[in-house]
Parts: structure tokens; C-alpha cells; sequence
């Protein structure tokens, strides 16, 4: 069953009724927003398997040729536990590097993988118009993940800040059967129209005071969507502006791991 997210503001619509030069510069520029097929291609192959070797404790590059990726697997592991795995993404204007200082202390507190990929642009290719190379980054990725880890497959989270929580929307709903959780912090909109499959649990929170992306779009949009296509959805308004608060971040952790 495919469901079109009918209602979703495009990045285009959402930005020119924003009218902020601010959100705009903020989001990396104008873009067409979500394709109108049944079927975005924003697929991913790569599933959880028996893995041919375990990797080693600490942060490692995955690959060197640029757009990459990083994976943390903490240290003072059970050797034959399942552990739960967060893909992080980035927003906007900023790289592998931001996911990796803010969820880097908390895979290793909380016992969970974190792969954070870089986007070939200054955003992610669904923001701007279409799926394609940052796909076949978080897909390859994943492969060399399933191929070095023990993942829990019930515990597959895909998470993003701003723009990489509107594409963590968007190819998380085309993923279901993947990715059993979402985590959007501070998204402007769902970069996909239709998906199908299992619905994840989604995490969604927004600062009230958010000068770059829309509260009351995620508020009376997103959220809504959302549940009218089946997803179970945690909300969570706070006082703030375009950030993740403290207890936000906990939050979102603790539902990434939970059993």
C-alpha cells in the first residue's frame, strides 16, 4: 500500500511563506521539494546479516574518497550482544562531524552503533529536488555496517537534525521494514510523497521558538501526516529555538534504545 503525503508542504511552499532569507541561507537554498511518482528512489538494499567480522572499539572512517562515512562502536562490549544502531544525519552547511561530537558521548554511555554519512552537497540530495548519491552512500554504508556488527534488528534507528530530519522522514517512511524507529529533530517537512511497508515509531520534536524552520508546521502538519499514515508518533514541543535542548537529546536517545 502506497499513501501520498498530500497535505506536506513542499521545501519550496515552506520556504516562501517563511519569507526568511535566514531559513532559506540556513537550509541550503531553494529546492523543488518531494517527486511526484509512487516511488521516490529513495530505496535502500542493504539489510541486517550475519556479520563476517566484528569490528573494533573507537571511531573509524568507512571509506576515504569523499562524501564518506563514520561509524562509533563503543568500547567494553558483550562480543555476542545484538547492539542498536542510530544512522545520524547532519543538517544543513555542516558535516559528519556535528552527529558525531553530539551522539558520540551517548553511543558510548548508552551501548549503541552510530553510523553519521556525509552528504555530497551542502545538504542532502532529497532536500534538493531528488533522491540519488547520498542514497548510495547510506546504502553502502550500511552494507560494510551489517557486514563489521551485530545489529539488533529491532533496534534500527534513523536520526536527523533540520534538514537531515526531513530527509530521515522521508527516506525512513520508504524504509520501514529497515528502519523500525525514526528521529526527526527540528524537521521543516517529509521529503518523500509515498511509501509503503511497515510504519516506524517516529520521535518528533521542535522548539516553539524556532526562527529557521517552522513549529507550526510540524505542529499541525507534519505530525498530523504522520499519524494519518499509520506511524505512532511521540511529540515533543519545548521552549527553544533551532537546537536540540539537553532533555531533548536524552529523550531521543532513550527512545533510539528502548526494548
Amino acid at each position: 500500500m502506497n499513501r501520498a503525503f498530500a497535505g506536506q508542504v513542499s521545501r519550496r511552499e515552506f520556504l516562501a511563506t517563511a519569507g526568511s532569507a535566514l531559513a532559506a541561507m540556513s537550509c541550503g537554498g531553494l529546492g523543488a521539494g518531494p517527486n511526484d511518482g509512487s516511488s521516490d528512489g529513495n530505496q535502500l538494499t542493504a539489510r541486517p546479516a550475519v556479520p563476517s567480522t566484528i569490528a573494533s572499539a573507537g571511531t573509524s572512517q568507512l571509506w576515504s574518497e569523499f562524501p564518506s562515512a563514520h561509524l562509533v562502536v563503543p568500547a567494553n562490549l558483550d562480543a555476542t550482544a545484538a547492539l542498536p544502531l542510530v544512522v545520524a544525519l547532519h543538517g544543513a552547511g555542516i558535516t559528519a562531524s556535528g552527529p558525531l561530537q553530539f551522539l558520540g558521548p551517548y553511543a558510548e554511555a548508552s551501548k549503541f552503533l552510530l553510523l553519521v554519512p556525509d552528504s555530497r552537497g551542502a545538504t542532502w540530495d532529497g532536500i534538493t529536488g531528488g533522491y540519488g548519491p547520498d542514497i548510495a552512500t547510506i546504502d553502502r554504508a550500511l552494507r560494510l555496517v551489517f557486514d563489521r556488527c551485530r545489529v539488533d534488528p529491532s533496534r534500527i534507528t534513523l536520526e536527523g537534525f533540520s534538514d537531515g530530519a526531513s530527509y530521515a522522514l522521508g527516506v525512513g517512511l520508504a524504509n520501514g521494514d529497515l528502519f523500525n524507529r525514526i528521529v526527526a529533530f527540528s524537521p521543516g517537512f517529509i521529503t518523500t510523497t509515498h511509501f509503503s511497508g511497515p510504519r516506524p515509531t517516529v520521535f518528533v520534536s521542535h522548539g516553539r521558538q524556532d526562527p529557521i524552520l517552522s513549529f507550526a508546521n510540524t505542529e499541525s502538519r507534519i505530525v498530523p501526516d504522520l499519524k494519518a499514515a499509520g506511524c505512532q508518533v511521540e511529540f515533543h514541543p519545548y521552549d527553544g529555538v533551532h537546537s536540540t535542548t539537553a532533555d531533548i537529546a536524552s529523550a531521543g536517545v532513550e527512545f533510539m534504545t528502548r526494548r
